[in-house]
């Protein structure tokens, strides 16, 4: 294969696998937004109180990646491979386990929501108004953990525009019943019921969501859609296999997520201000990160395939195209913040000192946006597609725990520095996964068919 046609084949693969990917994660993000600005017009306190409350639903989220992340590394190289029947049975493995997550993450919502809170935030006000959200939010996670499931397992078999239409449907029904059920409606007798209208809203959009991914997929037969008997269908060899690969990707997650809600404490307890200022934006960057999310998710599914099929040098040469393409998108796309910035007063209902604060962290961001694009490829991209999986916990989360997250509680508890300041000891750690990254690659040691007997 010459350098042109790889390049042509490159680009074209790559952007038929991750468009709909990024659209599907621009909606998902859009979803979020709108809960967000719409929450914000009842006020800051609103705000931080459904931030928080998310945080136990962002944990699911981080478990669940995990966990089909890790089966994702074993499907897209059956996929590669052509083995229907290694995709059913690995498909079969991650909704059981999601599911049963998610049945934790249930009981511990809507039976001890203030337990919860309170590990964010002493603040009473936010924590009456989180409770209410965080226990009728909570039923729609077992919903989220059955349809993840199967969006993560259709994307690795190619399978992505069935993801993106749901999202898409869930997205027009999330903000229809959000604006119902928020504010009310009288013409309907529909009463007012703020961040609990917000948390039903979701729940119904969920239910919607997965019923339509799941009738959809049975009807056209997709590959990964089996009998119980062929879901169920794996022995015990093949599951040790999996948990081995797997289980570095799921504590790597996990621990990531418990990372990032340890951020929010911390910027919780520099105040609640600071904590509204670090949701905005959060919120505005979301919108952005969609962008790599869905090139990391479209780079893991290509470089798995290609291994599947035993093509091994083609998924190293596209390794080390997507290793400059991604940072350079990073600096491009970076540069979106600085406008968007500059329209948080006319989006957000709050104090202006809290759109400063929020335009100065979205700066420090902006400037970490190129080393975050490679990291993102690193670690999800790259490493997980060839079975790399404890190089990548150990970079993903090593630098998180041992450097970012202590200077961060000294910028905070002892040094009582800006938010800013705080937002920059965090991104230490970007700087260094991209040194480990760019030499584990140049290596070739990522580099492993899972699937092998």
């Amino acid at each position: 294969m010459t350098n042109k046609q790889l390049l042509g084949g490159f680009y074209k693969t790559l952007f038929s696998i991750a468009i709909p990917i990024i659209l599907q994660n621009l909606l998902q993000t859009f979803v979020n937004m709108i809960d967000t600005v719409m929450v914000g017009r009842l006020g800051s306190v609103a705000i931080a109180s459904v931030g928080l409350g998310n945080q136990i639903f962002f944990l699911l989220n981080m478990v669940t990646f995990g966990v089909s992340s890790g089966c994702a590394i074993f499907i897209s190289q059956f996929w590669g491979a052509q083995d229907f029947k290694g995709i059913r049975k690995t498909f079969g493995i991650m909704l059981t386990l999601c599911f049963g997550f998610s049945l934790i993450f249930l009981a511990g919502g809507s039976m001890i929501p203030d337990k919860i809170l309170r590990l964010y935030t002493n603040d009473e006000a936010v924590i009456n108004e989180g409770v209410q959200y965080l226990r009728l939010v909570s039923l729609c996670y077992p919903l989220f953990a059955i349809c993840f499931s199967c969006q993560m397992t259709f994307r690795s078999t190619e399978r992505v525009i069935l993801p993106m239409v749901t999202t898409a449907v869930s997205f027009v029904t999330n903000i229809s019943l959000n604006y119902l059920l928020i504010f009310g409606f009288a013409p309907l007798s529909i009463p007012r019921m703020g961040v609990r209208g917000a948390a039903l809203a979701t729940v119904i959009s969920r239910a919607i969501e997965m019923i339509i991914t799941i009738v959809v997929a049975s009807v056209k037969k997709y590959e990964a859609m089996g009998k119980i008997r062929e879901l169920l269908g794996f022995d015990r060899a093949f599951l040790l296999k999996l948990v081995k690969v797997g289980i570095p990707v799921l504590l790597s997650e996990s621990l990531w997520g418990l990372g990032i809600t340890t951020q929010n404490s911390i910027f919780s307890h520099s105040g609640t201000d600071s904590f509204a200022a670090f949701s905005i934006m959060n919120t505005v960057n979301q919108l952005t990160w969609v962008f790599f999310i869905g090139m990391g998710s479209a780079a893991s599914i290509i470089l798995g395939k290609k291994i599947g099929a035993k093509d091994e040098e083609g998924a190293r040469a596209y390794a080390h195209r997507f290793c400059w393409f991604m940072p350079l998108m990073g600096a491009i796309i970076g540069l979106l913040l600085f406008p968007l910035s500059r329209l948080l007063p006319f989006i957000f209902n709050v104090e202006p000192h809290i759109i400063a604060i929020s335009q100065s962290m979205m700066i420090v961001l902006m400037c970490m946006y190129p080393s975050r694009a490679f990291n993102m490829l690193i670690i999800v991209g790259i490493c997980r597609a060839g079975g790399d999986t404890i190089f990548a916990s150990l970079i993903d989360n090593g630098w998180m725990w041992l450097i970012a997250i202590p200077l961060a509680c000294l910028a905070t508890f002892v040094w009582q520095s800006p938010a800013w300041t705080i937002m920059l000891c965090f991104e230490t750690e970007q700087i260094l996964k991209t040194l480990c990254g760019a030499i584990r690659v140049k290596s070739g040691k990522w580099l492993h068919s899972v699937i092998k007997n």
